[in-house]
Order: structure tokens, then C-alpha cells, then sequence
């Protein structure tokens, strides 16, 4: 029985990996949020590879002094930028167990203003 925090975050996250799966065709778009930053990550599940990341780090949008949900849609539209630029259109959202609210709802909708389908 999952009681901490952690372990019950962790546990939604297993949930989810068991229903979503990515493919060189449709890769997962997995977010993983900190505190104070947001990261995103295309990932092949059946070949074990990252194809594109992003990050609030990146130095274009750490230059950027915006909110931290504005940064989230950035950093959703650079993802999308990469992997319309790689040939990828449609992808797999992975909240990686977060609500899907704020920030990581902004990621989802930078994506999705980039071109990405999921």
C-alpha cells in the first residue's frame, strides 16, 4: 500500500507506462517537472533511445523572463519544433504522473500548437 507521497506518484507513473508505449512512428512524450523547471523528452520505447529532448534550461527560453506555465508552453513548442523537424507528427503524452493541469497542461498545448498530434 503506496502511503508516501513519492510512492503514490510513483505508482500512478507505473499505471500510465502500462497503458502508453512509444514506437519510432509515434514516440512517447514524456514530462518530467521539478519545482522550478519543466523537461520533456520524445522517447522509442522498443529501441531504448531518446530522439529529441527540451527543457526551461534551453538557453533560448532560460532568456525568456516569463512564468513557469508560460515557459512549460515554450518548451512544448520547441519539442514540437525538433520533431516536426525530425518527421514525427503524431506522438504519446506521458504526464509522467502528474496532473494534468498547469504546467504540464501548457506543455500539452505548446505541442499541440506546434504541430504535434497525441
Amino acid at each position: 500500500m503506496a502511503t508516501t507521497k513519492t510512492a503514490k506518484k510513483q505508482n500512478i507513473k507505473y499505471r500510465i507506462r502500462k497503458k502508453i508505449n512509444g514506437s519510432s512512428d509515434a514516440p512517447r512524450l514524456a514530462v518530467f517537472r521539478s519545482n522550478s523547471e519543466i523537461y520533456v523528452q520524445l522517447i522509442d520505447d522498443n529501441n531504448g533511445k531518446t530522439i529529441a529532448s527540451a527543457s526551461s534550461r534551453d538557453k533560448d527560453i532560460l532568456a525568456q523572463k516569463v512564468t513557469k506555465t508560460e515557459k512549460g508552453k515554450l518548451v512544448g513548442a520547441a519539442i514540437a519544433r525538433k520533431a516536426v523537424d525530425l518527421g514525427i507528427s503524431v506522438c504519446r503524452f506521458d504526464r509522467g504522473g502528474n496532473l494534468y493541469h498547469g504546467r504540464v497542461k501548457a506543455v500539452a498545448d505548446g505541442a499541440r500548437e506546434g504541430g504535434l498530434k497525441f
